[in-house]
């Protein structure tokens, strides 16, 4: 065995080995591996505002001067309209019991709500919260995690490291991609947020929301937020199942160039601007 046919061999070997590793976040696009570290990005903490500590937050968007608010756990999901200066609850759609509520989004007068895995998604008309439709949730694992637009396609996560984007009429797949910073695919993309012409998504179980392409997908930037746990009097507590949890909740004020930030079961929100 020559030394040619070796390093053809273990050359082989290696693309089968990648080819296998993981098969949902290989699923899509092939991610293209960031040249560089995504860049830190800075902000300014504006203000805080009360939010519901029961609220199991998977959802986040800024629509007609509100805060709409989607929530999970089994028997408790809801859709709801909040008041930001008091974080009241003044409107909600209750999902059913065998329904886990994840992420919203608002698109042309109608509320996409997607379930983690009950394999189905929801459209609510956005003033009288009546339900519309239904549709399935077919793309890579088939859980649903979060959910944006760009104005014309809906984009949604389901945990591994691609973005799927789908036409919001028929929710067909158009294309997905692979998302990926200099170490490799990332996975665990949460609660999506559509912001400039930038995807910017909650990292599952982390206190970074990292900034995406939607063109490449490759990060671009990251943001770290462990700093507002702190803020919002938040403590690790394993044996209560209803502790504040992690870092989920992105929702952006275009007209006011707002950022509102929150978490599950946290017991406060906040205002920041990017830097």
């Amino acid at each position: 065995m020559n030394l040619t046919f070796l390093i053809r061999l273990s050359a082989a070997a290696l693309v089968l080995l990648t080819a296998c590793a993981d098969p949902e976040t290989n699923t899509g696009t092939e991610p293209a591996v960031a040249d560089n570290a995504p860049a830190i990005i800075n902000y300014q903490l504006i203000n805080s505002y009360p939010h519901d500590a029961s609220a199991f937050t998977q959802g986040l968007v800024w629509y007609n001067n509100q805060l709409v608010e989607g929530t999970g756990q089994y028997g408790e999901s809801n859709v709801r309209y909040v008041d930001l200066a008091t974080g009241k609850v003044s409107k909600e759609v209750k999902n059913h019991e065998e329904i886990f509520g994840e992420g919203i989004t608002i698109l042309n007068g109608k509320i996409y709500q997607l379930t983690w895995q009950n394999k189905k998604a929801f459209v609510y008309d956005a003033v009288t919260f009546k339900q519309l439709q239904e549709f399935p949730i077919n793309t890579g694992t088939k859980e649903g995690w979060g959910i944006t637009h760009n104005g014309t396609e809906l984009i949604v996560s389901d945990g591994s490291s691609n973005l799927y984007f789908l036409n919001p009429a028929t929710f067909q797949e158009i294309k997905r991609i692979g998302v990926a910073d200099a170490m490799g695919p990332r996975g665990n993309l949460n609660e999506l947020e559509y912001i400039n012409g930038y995807v910017y998504a909650n990292i599952w179980q982390t206190d970074d929301i990292v900034k995406i392409d939607p063109n490449s997908g490759q990060i671009v930037g990251r943001l770290n937020f462990a700093d507002l746990k702190s803020k919002a009097g938040i403590t690790s507590n394993p044996m209560d199942a209803k502790a504040p949890d992690v870092l989920n909740g992105i929702a952006y004020d275009s007209a006011g160039q707002r950022l509102f930030i929150t978490g599950k079961y946290w017991p406060k929100l906040f205002e920041i601007k990017l830097q």
